[in-house]
């Protein structure tokens, strides 16, 4: 099987910054796009951040010019840097990652997701 465990969350003032990592464990024949979603209480979760195998990205506009999303192929590993981080980025925030992997003689994607991590910022 295959686990995405996240670390980095916190609890950061105004202004501040946190980085996020994600790592990919298991049985991985490859991993495609990777992204980073959150969900603030009572809202519904959105994408914040996704990289694809190549490097390419896409941001929430809201997060755009403050975070910034990077993968190490070698590591399995998504990294978030959030800066200029505000209130209103409070939320738990979700590995996402489409691995292909073995299922029996051939190879199917599978869409996985961490555990969450914890991210306040404090006025």
């Amino acid at each position: 099987q295959v686990q995405l465990v996240e670390s980095g969350g916190g609890l950061v003032q105004a202004g501040g910054s946190l980085r996020l990592s994600c790592a990919a464990s298991g049985s991985i024949f490859s991993i495609n796009a990777m992204g980073w979603y959150r969900q603030a209480p009572g809202k519904q979760r959105e994408l914040v951040a996704a990289i694809t195998s190549g490097g390419s990205t896409n941001y929430a506009d809201s997060v755009k010019g403050r975070f910034t999303i990077s993968r190490d192929n070698a590591r399995n590993t998504v990294y978030l840097q959030m800066n200029s981080l505000k209130p209103e980025d409070t939320a738990v925030y979700y590995c996402n990652a489409v691995i292909t992997r073995w299922n029996t003689m051939r190879l199917d994607e599978y869409e996985y997701w961490g555990q969450g991590t914890q991210v306040t910022v404090s006025s």
